[in-house]
């Protein structure tokens, strides 16, 4: 089994900055892609940002230009830098990744979530 345990979630004032870690641990032969998302109270989760083990990321729409996300493949670790930050950034982040074992195919696992509010 695989574990993605998210922190560096919490509250900040709009303009501010946060840096979420999402760590994985458990039976990993491999990790392709790592990524966020997020879900806002009364809306669908929505794709942040997705980050391949080449370390090339992808972003969501609304967070081009703001958000950076990196990882360390020797610690299993995703980053998510949050700068600039608005009310509309109000969501609970939850980490996913795409783990390979050593045989069979590749799985998504999730994190449980850590919560980010932004006030204005």
């Amino acid at each position: 089994q695989v574990q993605l345990v998210e922190s560096g979630g919490g509250l900040v004032q709009a303009g501010g900055s946060l840096r979420l870690s999402c760590a994985a641990s458990g039976i990993i032969f491999s990790i392709t892609t790592m990524g966020w998302y997020r879900q806002a109270p009364g809306k669908q989760r929505e794709l942040v940002a997705t980050i391949t083990s080449s370390s090339s990321a992808a972003y969501g729409d609304s967070v081009k230009g703001r958000f950076t996300s990196s990882r360390d493949n020797a610690k299993n670790t995703v980053y998510l830098q949050m700068n600039s930050q608005g009310p509309e950034d109000t969501a609970v982040y939850y980490c996913k990744a795409t783990v390979l074992p050593r045989y069979g195919v590749s799985t998504n696992y999730w994190g449980q979530g850590t919560q980010v509010a932004v006030s204005s």
